[in-house]
């Protein structure tokens, strides 16, 4: 694009809004007097913040005829405490926060043919329920000048594995992939019991092992408060290698993990006796076991006139479930934020990313067994999404992110006319 073009776009989002000076407050309600800064030197850490997103169908999808619009939102209120600057406690943290989601119907809903798995959301936030959770309950502790830490309570496979940042507004680009897809992990703001275990082998680089309970009833809404282990399926047990060098003097970090579920998982295709249960008449099989893989690298590649705060990082990820027991067996996306595109605005992104999201093929043959025998299944096989984002950070507080969606063959059925979504997020932190 040439200069010319590039001043005057930056001049027009200058103008349209303010830039946040260093002067300007943290938080939308102040620093409460003081008291808020005073806190946090004593490590006291509280986190009050809203995210909205609005989605809007602009053409395509299964009832292409229909511009319709939906509104998701969720509140969090939570406090993070330093042990060791609160009470001395060394290499020692607390976590608490509750979340609140609104907005049951999902855009999808006319996007996505009747009956179809779900392969994503042009909303990360939405769904789980519109109900207030627990998302946090945990401590850690560290021993070897943390070299060694545990952490205990209740808390998300997606705080702590397969971790990927959340700068867009599509869920194919939004926090741990594996959870999106199998029924035995769940991202936030779901918790689990759950143990997680890290050794550092150096100071770039750790090992880490959880044990997270496996429990259904976490997803029922009357059940968002609850502490119980009632209903418990079984354990899921991730591991995980994360490597975080810094490369040309700007940082990086890759994640290799692989995780086992002793949950039992239905089978997608066959009966206890092989055959396709679509047509035997029998019920479809349960697995003792499952097992996926995932595999996530960022690297900031550029630093803008010697600032690594600005720049453009690139990231990559993929993850592999197990074909037989679950509807979505593999995904992989491609993502490039770039910090501070203007020098009046050096905290604004700018973000494009595009991802895969692929069936399983033992699930498409048992969607074809299904309509060979007189039923009426979607068949499906890869989505394609794609977005264009620029999140503008009005003030420190608040960040207002335009975007753009593109969804290839939704939900992977290829009957069903590309989409092509508007959306906007709103985030801000009280």
């Amino acid at each position: 694009m040439p200069r010319f073009h590039l001043s005057c776009l930056a001049a027009c989002v200058t103008l349209a809004v303010p830039f946040a000076h260093a002067d300007d407050a943290r938080w939308m309600t102040g620093d409460w007097g003081g008291l808020r800064s005073a806190w946090l030197a004593e490590g006291v850490d509280i986190k009050l913040g809203y995210t909205g997103e609005t989605s809007t169908l602009l053409r395509g999808g299964y009832h292409h005829n229909d511009r319709a619009t939906r509104y998701a939102d969720q509140f969090n209120a939570g406090v993070d405490i330093d042990l060791q600057k609160l009470m001395g406690w060394h290499d020692a943290a607390f976590g608490f926060s509750l979340t609140n989601r609104n907005g049951a119907n999902n855009l999808n809903e006319k996007i996505s043919a009747p009956g179809a798995a779900g392969m994503g959301s042009t909303q990360e936030i939405q769904g789980r329920g519109s109900v207030t959770r627990l998302s946090e309950l945990w401590l850690s502790k560290g021993w070897l000048d943390d070299g060694l830490n545990l952490k205990l309570g209740r808390f998300a496979v997606s705080d702590d594995f397969a971790v990927e940042d959340c700068l867009f507004q599509g869920l194919a680009f939004c926090g741990s992939q594996p959870g999106n897809y199998v029924d035995s992990i769940y991202n936030g703001p779901i918790s689990q019991w759950a143990a997680r275990v890290r050794y550092r082998l150096n100071p770039a680089l750790y090992v880490q092992v959880g044990a997270f309970n496996v429990n259904p009833s976490n997803l029922d809404n009357d059940n968002g408060l609850k502490l119980h282990t009632h209903g418990t399926a079984g354990t899921f047990a991730p591991v995980e290698l994360v490597w975080s060098p810094t490369l040309n003097q700007l940082p990086g970090e890759y994640r290799i993990g692989y995780y086992h579920s002793t949950a039992q998982a239905t089978d997608v295709y066959k009966d206890a006796f092989g055959q396709a249960a679509a047509t035997s008449g029998n019920a479809y099989r349960t697995d003792a076991t499952r097992h996926g893989q995932w595999i996530v690298a960022k690297q900031q590649l550029t630093a803008i006139n010697g600032d690594p705060s600005r720049g453009l990082t690139l990231t990559a990820s993929a993850t592999f479930q197990d074909r037989n027991t679950t509807a979505i067996d593999s995904y992989q996306k491609l993502s490039l934020v770039y910090k501070g595109p203007f020098d009046a605005r050096p905290t604004d992104t700018l973000g494009a990313g595009i991802a895969r999201v692929h069936a399983s093929s033992v699930y498409l043959r048992n969607a074809r067994a299904v309509n060979a025998a007189g039923g009426d299944l979607p068949e499906q096989h890869s989505e394609y999404v794609a977005e264009l984002n620029y999140g503008i950070q009005a003030t420190r507080w608040l960040n207002i992110m335009p975007n753009l969606q593109y969804v290839k063959d939704p939900d992977g059925v290829r009957q069903v006319k590309n989409a092509l979504v508007l959306g906007l997020q709103v985030q801000s932190q009280f």
